[in-house]
């Protein structure tokens, strides 16, 4: 991929917020998922054009299929002079299937393995269950081994990213798709605390509870799909979606701003406090959005309208992950303040 903006842009440009462990992540990262659409060379030849063009925060996980791809794009920009290790933000993530003793482990060695790294930056749960489905699954399909919410299995993963951290392979541990009640039987029971939760975020469903219960706690919200995810899955596709950059509001915004309604959605999450990671393998649209996080603010008013048009519209619903008695997807969220069992 080349670009026709000027390459190799400054990544120190891209604002960082410290973690709990003292740990600066960069606001904006590039996230890799989209084996429904893309291969894993399309995904890796995005993640080079995005460390030449002033990335430096690459957003992995073992379940994408693509590991081995990126690793080879990371090593030789490496090589090439164009970053430096420690640089780059590389987070992975163990997936559903690795859960039980020594698997977590095994599953953190084999993405550094396909990663070509020493050590990752940040490595999440996945899921706060043991619960999977087959690649590109439709909406209905169903594991008949799936369970409900094991607080017992979680830790046994938990004591495992924790062994991660004391055996120097991982420098930073969190959770991904946790909720309230979840997270403080975490925190309760943690040695080493998480220093983020990758959760949904985008303008139409800002989860504000769960947000701030976050950053009360000092844990920091990464948003993923931030602009509403238009390429999506279909299983995870459902009639009343809505879509965030057609709201009139980011639409009105980004006028303003001369920006694309995504544009806007990114930057809006980075004003608010989050760390973002938009996926794309579109050269223009990788720059113009690490354009729009250090371009011109949103202004405080613009933020409050925003804050007004929360809709509550849940995108990627997990129903693939649902066990045997679960009424509807969203068993999986705890709605009620309470873990559904």
């Amino acid at each position: 991929m080349e670009s026709n903006n000027d390459k190799y842009l400054n990544g120190n440009k891209i604002p960082k917020i410290t973690l709990n462990n003292g740990t600066n992540i960069p606001v904006l990262g590039l996230g890799t998922f989209g084996s429904d659409n893309y291969s894993a060379q399309q995904i890796a030849d995005a993640v080079d054009f995005a460390i030449r063009n002033g990335y430096r925060h690459i957003d992995c996980a073992s379940v994408y299929m693509n590991e081995a791809e990126i690793g080879s794009v990371i090593s030789g920009l490496i090589k090439e002079g164009v970053v430096k290790r420690e640089e780059l933000w590389i987070t992975s993530k163990v997936w559903n299937d690795a859960h039980g003793a020594g698997e977590v482990i095994d599953s953190c060695k084999k993405s550094l393995k396909n990663l070509k790294l020493d050590y990752l930056d940040l490595f999440l749960i996945h899921w706060p269950f043991p619960n999977y489905h087959a690649p590109g699954c439709d909406g209905d399909a169903r594991n008949p081994n799936s369970r409900p919410y094991n607080h017992d299995a979680y830790m046994m993963a938990w004591r495992q990213m924790e062994a991660l951290v004391d055996m120097g392979l991982v420098k930073s541990i969190g959770t991904s798709n946790m909720t309230i009640p979840k997270m403080e039987l975490l925190l309760r029971d943690a040695r080493i605390k998480p220093v983020v939760n990758e959760m949904e975020l985008h303008p139409h469903f800002q989860q504000p509870e769960l947000f701030d219960f976050l950053v009360e706690r000092g844990i920091q919200p990464i948003g993923y799909s931030p602009i509403g995810s238009p390429k999506r899955p279909e299983r995870d596709r459902t009639s009343d979606d809505t879509v965030d950059i057609e709201d009139p509001v980011i639409v009105s915004i980004a006028e303003r701003l001369h920006l694309h309604p995504a544009e806007v959605c990114i930057k809006w999450g980075v004003q608010r406090g989050e760390v973002v990671i938009p996926f794309s393998v579109s050269p223009t649209k990788i720059v113009n959005n690490l354009k729009a996080v250090t371009s011109n603010a949103i202004t405080h008013e613009e933020m409050q309208q925003i804050a007004g048009i929360d809709k509550n519209c849940r995108l990627i619903k997990g129903q693939v992950f649902l066990w045997e008695g679960a009424k509807s997807w969203e068993d999986l969220w705890d709605l009620n303040g309470e873990i559904t069992c």
